[in-house]
């Protein structure tokens, strides 16, 4: 009998395979089947306006005049948005704060690394 693999997202054991996708009862997550160790999950690069690539903490500038939904104040060109967050398997878009805006989730295209 072989190792059947645990689920990525809840942990349960009581996985299955079906055609190329292990399937999850307990939660419903499907992830497709993979040989031991040969394929690895390949990272998403988030990258801005001009092709550098963004992390974590990383530091952006507007490129340019950007109206904020739910906001009468816009982003101006050149407002610094630090300490950015990535979201997870989103190369498009970064979550940020300005300094009169909180909780902003802005597209990489109209972003360019500080």
């Amino acid at each position: 009998m072989f190792d059947l693999p645990a689920c990525p997202r809840c942990g349960m054991e009581n996985t299955y395979p079906d055609g190329a996708s292990w399937i999850c009862p307990d939660c419903g997550h499907e992830w497709p089947l993979q040989s031991d160790g040969a394929a690895e999950e390949q990272a998403v690069v988030v990258r801005d306006v001009n092709g550098q690539a963004l992390s974590d903490g990383d530091t952006v500038l507007v490129i340019k005049d950007l109206k904020v939904k739910g906001s009468s104040i816009p982003l101006k060109q050149g407002t610094v948005i630090r300490n950015i967050r990535l979201v997870d398997g989103d190369a498009e878009h970064i979550e940020g704060s300005s300094e009169k805006i909180k909780g902003l989730v802005l597209k990489t295209c109209f972003l360019r690394k500080a």
